[in-house]
């Protein structure tokens, strides 16, 4: 049993898992209420599905890029209760997380999935994911231009995240590379990822 905890963005979500199985999940409203918000779905969830804290076999957490202070909770949260359980943390890059997350929910999408993080101003955080779940391109913070990520003529591209909407005067002249507005970051992108962490003992 899993505990995942996603904070990097605006939204605050958490999944429980069992061997890679989601069993439940409890996501936020876009509201920054991330303080008063975690503790209570952590304490919700578990006694929403009967699981004592002491059944969690490790913590998953989104370690960024994204909001200093999201990510603050998130990770001081999750080290906190690795070190009161005595259980391993893992750590997952939230871009991975949310490319997981993409692929997961669209299927027969085949082309690369970008996930975007605003930093402010005209620059991104960002990376670029194959369905393997392979960087292609690495995590950057990258001020946006038409040659930002070296998006290749031969292969369909998806913008997701927060930054992705300002991205789209740089993009747009390029039929191969899309937006998807409706992107909602959530911990269900972590189960995977984190899941095979724990199997190969990466903590």
């Amino acid at each position: 049993m899993i505990l995942h905890i996603e904070t990097a963005t605006d939204i605050c979500s958490v999944v429980l898992a069992d061997n890679g199985v989601v069993i439940a999940e409890k996501t936020s409203e876009p509201i920054r209420d991330h303080a008063s918000s975690l503790a209570v779905f952590i304490d919700e969830i578990l006694k929403e599905n009967n699981i004592k804290p002491t059944a969690l076999k490790a913590i998953a957490v989104s370690k960024g890029p994204g909001s200093y202070t999201g990510l603050r909770i998130g990770v001081s949260t999750a080290k906190g209760l690795c070190y009161a359980l005595n259980i391993p943390l893992i750590a997952i890059a939230t871009t991975q997380s949310m490319a997981n997350q993409y692929y997961l929910q669209n299927k027969n999408y085949n082309g690369y999935v970008v996930p975007l993080l605003d930093a402010r101003r005209m620059e991104v955080y960002g990376a670029v994911y194959n369905q393997q779940l392979q960087e292609v391109h690495p995590i950057v913070a990258e001020i946006l231009h038409n040659e930002s990520f070296s998006f290749q003529s031969e292969v369909n591209y998806i913008l997701i995240g927060s930054g992705a909407a300002k991205s789209i005067s740089f993009f747009e002249s390029k039929p191969n590379v899309t937006i998807d507005e409706h992107f909602s970051v959530s911990a269900i992108g972590l189960v995977e990822p984190a899941f095979k962490a724990y199997q190969e003992n990466a903590f």
